[in-house]
């Protein structure tokens, strides 16, 4: 969340901002009235107290004296002002509730280089690599591959579980296995992250620390009768690791890097991409958290993007990068790139990837911080997080992108290792 103090100060800026995002400006008017009226009864009480405190030294002065009649009035009056500050002090506890939900429903400032507009036509592609695969036929999409070679049931998993879910069997079930364990000895091996593997179940306290809570509550499957909520991506506990706690400078950058499955409920997505994998209930990911300091943050976005980008590149697969406009971005992001994959079976590029800059939106929340060098007072860390990539669109590009006239798939060569008989 933004620092209160600095909503306060830089009102136009975070109202221009949010407008940009197209955030309602009521909330910024809220968060304004709200504010005013916690400075005025925190006033009210400052005051209040001053006043007791200084008649009680009057009062014991009086009785120090002998003068017990002339401090009575006093300590009656007293008791009122006492029952004036309980009851402002409820008041002020209700005011700083409703600021703090004002205050946590506003979105991170975006950052300047992020272009303006409302809605995925205003993206800004930036970049494009790989030639797109010429084919001697007409591509198929990755669901009719897959129900032809039989390694992807999609009737199957309706049974089981409804609609928005997949069964994979097969060299299906494999290619996502090798697909894991590939981005995994990536990450770990090349670019210096460093494997977890966290709790697929998280609290309500840890949803809150990233940003999932308490504004995409219908996005997210709970446990019923438990404080317990499904992940939507690794993002939130790896970034929770160090949640209300402080890191030494020297240990910054932290990379880690995890695969977990991720779940959410895609509210308000009806009727989009209902055929294969691009919108389930159910996916994995495999993704990479930074910890960085402030200064280092936006390089540490561009590696960031780099190290999602060898991914596709070693799979030779083609792909374009994207700056999202800022209406397009994520609500805890001050910046977002997407990376896209290319798919021939529908013709089009399609989301593999984000890469966001948090700054300290998400430690300010989560309570993370890191003490520099040779100073007493510690600083918020800045987070950052990336996939690396999403396993069942990856998969899905395989099979489109590599897809042969005899109906087969061809496997990428830097997948052939995990495919080879070791037992």
């Amino acid at each position: 969340m933004l620092e209160l103090r600095f909503v306060r100060e830089n009102l136009d800026l975070v109202r221009k901002k949010s407008l940009l995002r197209g955030v309602d400006p009521q909330l910024i008017d809220l968060f304004s009235e709200t504010d005013s009226r916690r400075l005025g009864t925190l006033a009210e009480v400052e005051a209040l107290k001053n006043q007791r405190n200084t008649v009680s030294r009057t009062i014991a002065a009086l009785k120090q004296s002998g003068k017990n009649d002339e401090a009575a009035p006093l300590i009656l009056e007293m008791r009122e002002v006492s029952d004036q500050i309980k009851e402002l002090d409820t008041v002020l506890a209700e005011i700083e509730v409703q600021l703090q939900d004002v205050i946590m429903s506003i979105p991170n400032i975006c950052d300047d280089s992020v272009p303006p507009g409302r809605t995925e036509q205003d993206n800004v592609e930036i970049k494009r690599w790989g030639d797109i695969p010429a084919f001697s036929f007409q591509p198929l999409p990755h669901w009719e591959i897959g129900e032809k070679l039989g390694i992807l049931d999609f009737e199957t998993a309706s049974r089981l579980a409804g609609a928005r879910f997949s069964l994979l069997k097969g060299f299906g079930s494999k290619l996502s296995r090798a697909l894991v364990n590939f981005f995994l000895d990536l990450h770990t091996q090349r670019h210096g992250y460093t494997e977890v593997l966290p709790p697929f179940m998280v609290n309500s306290k840890t949803m809150t620390g990233t940003g999932q809570l308490p504004k995409f509550k219908e996005d997210l499957f709970k446990l019923e009768g438990w404080d317990l909520w499904l992940i939507p991506t690794a993002e939130v506990p790896v970034t929770n690791i160090h949640a209300e706690s402080t890191l030494d400078e020297a240990e910054l950058p932290l990379k880690y890097t995890a695969y977990t499955p991720c779940f959410r409920s895609e509210a308000g997505s009806y009727g989009k991409d209902t055929r294969g994998l691009i919108r389930q209930h159910q996916f994995e990911k495999v993704e990479m958290v930074k910890f960085t300091r402030p200064e280092s943050s936006w390089d540490e976005l561009e590696s960031l993007l780099a190290d999602a980008e060898a991914a596709l590149q070693l799979l030779e697969l083609p792909y374009r990068v994207i700056n999202l406009c800022a209406g397009d971005l994520g609500f805890s992001s001050a910046k977002t790139y997407d990376i896209e994959v290319w798919l021939p079976g529908q013709n089009n590029y399609r989301e593999i990837s984000s890469c966001s800059n948090f700054l300290d939106f998400q430690a300010r929340r989560a309570g993370i911080r890191y003490r520099p060098k040779g100073e007493k007072k510690s600083r918020l860390v800045h987070t950052l997080n990336g996939s690396g990539l999403a396993v069942g669109r990856t998969l899905l590009a395989v099979l489109e992108n590599y897809q042969q006239a005899d109906g087969t798939v061809r496997l990428p060569k830097v997948l052939e290792p995990y495919f080879e008989t070791r037992f």
